[in-house]
């Protein structure tokens, strides 16, 4: 299941990191894997509503849950339900670049990823995740403070990872997207293009290969 904010979501038009990272799991995991998630839309700018079906290839599983302008804070009360009822056995999670620039500072963010982890484990007490953390976006270069903070919970986010990390439920932290830049990969500053759709889906699946020998190395 992959969990994120507009990163994750996409808007319409777009292919996402979602369907890269399908295209991937496709080619290089021998067993059977469903996507899942409570949600199938893109992100309508021009209806500013989460209603579009317009993937730049719609053939594809479009389950997620994710939601424009959404963060750790709005997926706590969320992630429960979505697991029980899909019976997600790992969540892809891209969260806290919403957070910090609107709602939450580094350490009530880093709270909210926890109370994430365990409400998605009452859930399903063998759930794996893996996290990613936050890509600095282009506001990150003007506003100092901004920045400060995405580094602090990137900090915060290694040590929810290392500390709630358990055998039965792995919690695996996400190395950045090798080489992302956001003035080359994203179309705005801060939303992927197709090259950052693809460093994303490799971020997760490199985790994945090298922690679960789960695939293959990432090729786009």
């Amino acid at each position: 299941m992959p969990v994120g904010d507009s990163m994750t979501i996409g808007s319409a038009g777009e292919h996402t990191w979602r369907y890269r990272m399908w295209q991937h799991l496709r080619a290089t995991y021998a067993g059977p894997f469903r996507i899942v998630g409570p949600r199938e839309t893109l992100y309508d700018k021009a209806t500013e509503s989460p209603d579009s079906y317009e993937y730049a290839d719609p053939d594809f599983p479009r389950a997620h849950l994710a939601g424009w302008g959404e963060g750790w804070q709005h997926m706590v009360p969320l992630i429960g339900d979505a697991v029980r009822t899909h019976r997600a056995d790992v969540l892809l999670v891209s969260l806290g670049l919403i957070d910090l620039g609107f709602y939450t500072n580094a350490v009530q963010t880093a709270a909210n990823a926890r109370a994430f982890v365990a409400e998605a484990r009452a859930a399903n007490p063998r759930i794996h995740l893996v996290l990613l953390p936050v890509i600095p976006n282009v506001r990150a270069e003007s506003d100092a403070a901004f920045a400060a903070e995405v580094t602090a919970f990137n900090e915060l986010l290694a040590k929810v990872a290392a500390d709630l990390d358990e055998p039965r439920s792995p919690v695996l932290l996400a190395s950045p997207p090798p080489a992302y830049d956001i003035h080359h990969d994203t179309y705005d500053g801060t939303h992927p293009n197709a090259t950052g759709e693809h460093k994303i889906a490799e971020a997760f699946a490199e985790a994945m290969y090298q922690a679960w020998d789960l695939g293959e190395p990432y090729s786009a």
